[in-house]
């Protein structure tokens, strides 16, 4: 079977050691140095490899078995890296959940990892109480962690450091083991792309469960950076990041337009701005590099399973501010050491890309990432998405799988059939709306009565914010849903 198209970032050999995650961050933050800030503490970094020694003890000591998954609800603070750092030293990998998330939706996760216990911060315990009561689990609640002058186990390269998720095409979120080996060459990688080192002070207030949360955070303390934990974006919590001396800053192109409406963008201090998770606007880049001369702006494309994939460059914004504006329609190309390829490419080029690098996490036999999205390759190796093959609908850096949100709908009494899908916006990048077959057309349901059902068993970023009451949804004959139809439908009613 032909595969079309393929870009390769140059395959490098990275360096031998060290070959652990947890080895890279003990060497790197050594030094007494801040490691880890908060508005309300400073850790150094020989305090956080203290602390998580004895977090290690604590984990060790209350237990726990080796190998198998801690599921955590935790928020970005230095306790939080601490038990991170603990659990990929010891064998006890952590895996942070979103608290976003419902009961219902926590239990499945917690199941499916088939863990004795639910870990949570005094702030979660509720929620983790609950989730517990459900799966018949115990909680544990990390108090005040205990400093120990010992050094952490060497784990070894095919041992889980951490466990992000993700959610599959059915909507269900998919447990991703990062492997001390491949965790190492990415943090490698991704640091020399970031322009992370020490000295670095590095701010994302992207969710501690996501790859761009704690994903970037391990990133920068492997680098010997410092990490400002934001638990939460809010314009306040960007102005006071000029104090903090931030160099390096991850956002949404959502969270930039805010703070663009708000006259709160600028930050002198800053050399990198990396946004992610959704194309930012043409008018809104110019803004932001006028407003910040001297920092450089890219952004990656990766998944949990792997990133980065490919890159658009500080280069290539700077030409895109200049005119060549089709470049933020990309997601640039092959990052170092990664090839590209599309897969069973139709007629225009297009079909799933997929991705072949020793960084990447999940991978199937034959080395190649499946990445579930369709796209296209220009001459220049650009690569442009198109679609997902599991009609994915990204809200504001969230992540939401239509059937998830359907299948909820459903549960209605008085609904038939639903459908959603992501109409553009342009703050969000994308927001949810619904196509709903009444099961009674004279007497519908109301818009706000549907949200209100459907919040209650899902996260509220889940939950459609436009309605259209339709007498049927456009099916082919072995009854799929042609969403493509959906697309291009403009009449309606919204709710």
């Amino acid at each position: 079977m032909a595969l079309e198209a393929k870009q390769d970032g140059g395959r490098q050999q990275e360096p031998a050691t060290p070959a652990d995650w947890v080895s890279m961050v003990t060497v790197a933050q050594a030094a007494a140095g801040p490691a880890v800030v908060t508005e309300a503490q400073t850790w150094s970094g020989a305090e956080l490899l203290g602390r998580a020694a004895g977090a290690a003890r604590w984990l060790a000591t209350s237990g726990l078995p080796e190998g198998v998954p801690v599921p955590a609800l935790l928020q970005a603070d230095p306790a939080a890296l601490a038990l991170v750092l603990a659990g990929a030293a010891i064998r006890r990998p952590i895996a942070p959940l979103g608290p976003r998330l419902t009961v219902r939706e926590l239990a499945g996760c917690v199941e499916r990892l088939a863990a004795p216990c639910l870990l949570a911060e005094p702030g979660f315990a509720g929620v983790a109480a609950a989730v517990a009561a459900e799966l018949g689990l115990d909680v544990l609640v990390p108090h005040e962690l205990p400093w120990l002058a010992e050094p952490l186990p060497v784990p070894g390269p095919d041992d889980t450091a951490v466990v992000l998720h993700t959610s599959g095409t059915t909507g269900h979120p998919k447990a991703v083991r990062y492997r001390h080996g491949r965790l190492a060459l990415r943090c490698r990688l991704n640091a020399r792309l970031q322009q992370l080192r020490p000295g670095s002070v590095f701010a994302t207030a992207s969710p501690f469960h996501h790859v761009a949360g704690l994903g970037n955070i391990m990133v920068a303390l492997a680098a010997g950076a410092t990490t400002v934990c934001l638990p939460r974006f809010t314009v306040q919590a960007w102005r006071g990041l000029a104090a903090l001396g931030v160099t390096h800053a991850l956002a949404v192109p959502t969270m930039v337009e805010m703070l663009l409406r708000k006259d709160a963008f600028p930050l002198r201090t800053l050399r990198i701005m990396q946004y992610g998770a959704s194309p930012i606007h043409p008018d809104t880049l110019r803004t932001a590099m006028a407003q910040l001369p001297g920092a450089d702006f890219f952004t990656l494309y990766g998944q949990t399973e792997g990133s980065p994939i490919t890159w658009l460059s500080p280069r290539d914004h700077r030409l895109a501010a200049g005119g060549q504006e089709n470049l933020l329609r990309s997601v640039g190309r092959a990052a170092p050491g990664v090839e590209v390829r599309i897969w069973h490419p139709d007629g225009t080029g297009a079909g799933e890309v997929m991705a072949r690098a020793d960084h990447l996490f999940g991978p199937s036999p034959d080395g190649w990432l499946r990445t579930g999205d369709l796209g296209r390759l220009d001459g220049d190796g650009y690569l442009y998405l198109i679609g997902r093959r599991g009609d994915m609908i990204i809200r504001g850096g969230e992540n939401v799988y239509p059937m998830e949100v359907e299948n909820r709908l459903l549960e209605h009494p008085e609904v038939t059939d639903a459908a959603v899908i992501g109409v553009p916006d342009r703050l969000l990048g994308e927001v949810i709306k619904a196509f709903v077959v009444p099961a009674d057309p004279a007497d519908p349901p109301d818009g706000e009565e549907l949200r209100t059902f459907t919040r209650a068993a899902l996260a509220g970023f889940k939950v459609p914010a436009q309605w259209e009451f339709v007498p049927s949804l456009p099916r082919n004959a072995s009854g799929k849903l042609l969403r493509r139809q959906l697309r291009t439908h403009r009449a309606g009613n919204h709710g």
